[in-house]
């Protein structure tokens, strides 16, 4: 019993970290030219990796198989993707 209860804990655990995701079209549609930063943090979260150099700063949520993908300049959007969403 003990054993099914903490399986079925798991599996709930791992149906709601699923469904939390922000890696989702509606959130990429809210993406818009010109955004700043801040935005689209508030609107993607934390950026999984951001990296760059002179002023452009290429930021990623996610994976391989499912990204949304952005590349800022002076902290405004300049171009995005995704994939997978």
């Amino acid at each position: 019993m003990k054993n099914t209860l903490t399986r079925l804990l798991c599996i709930a655990l791992l149906l709601l970290g699923v469904g939390c995701s922000k890696l989702t079209k509606e959130n990429y549609d809210k993406i818009t030219m010109g955004m700043n930063y801040d935005e689209v943090i508030a609107i993607l979260g934390e950026a999984d990796e951001c990296g760059g150099a002179v002023g452009v700063q290429n930021c990623s949520w996610g994976g391989e198989e499912k990204y949304i993908k952005i590349n800022f300049v002076g902290k405004k959007v300049v171009l995005y993707s995704a994939k997978g969403l």
